[in-house]
């Protein structure tokens, strides 16, 4: 399992988007990339994650950052939920789990005494030269957005 932390190289990676383009990590080079993990697709936690980054959307824009938002989700289930919510942030389809397992958010999880594999909502900044700037487990829903925009502005990162 990776444990990725400030410094480290992020790890490349080329998927899907929800409007049928592919994104590829290493191709962002020169701005920074916020990408944050979310479980799936309009449960109530993560359509209030994904309503927040959509509302600030354009304020990570004014700062030069890409903000995009990963699920296990596939491109049908991003279509669909963008379009329910009408959310402003590029979705990225990883049912494979490829970028979820190379930034290791893919992890055992208790819930009610149940063991389980799944994803552990988590949030990165990737800074203009590819390394990881910033690692923000989502602990609370409501701000986490607002937080990462924080974070965003904490390393120098504005427009």
């Amino acid at each position: 399992m990776t444990h990725l932390q400030p410094g480290d190289i992020a790890p490349d990676f080329t998927l899907p988007l929800d409007d049928g383009t592919n994104f590829t990590l290493s191709q962002q080079l020169g701005r920074p990339v916020v990408l944050f993990f979310y479980p799936q697709d309009d449960s109530g936690g993560c359509v209030d994650e994904n309503r927040e980054f959509s509302a600030l959307a354009a304020e990570f824009g004014d700062r030069g950052a890409v903000l995009i938002g990963i699920s296990p989700d596939d491109l049908d289930s991003h279509q669909a939920f963008r379009r329910k919510y009408g959310l402003a942030v590029p979705l990225i389809a990883d049912p494979e789990r490829k970028a979820i397992e190379a930034f290791g958010v893919w992890r055992l999880k208790k819930l009610y005494g149940r063991e389980f594999m799944g994803l552990v909502r988590t949030s990165f900044i990737i800074d203009a030269e590819g390394r990881i700037a910033k690692v923000i487990r989502a602990t609370r829903i409501k701000g986490h957005a607002a937080k990462m925009l924080e974070a965003l502005d904490s390393f120098g990162a504005k427009g």
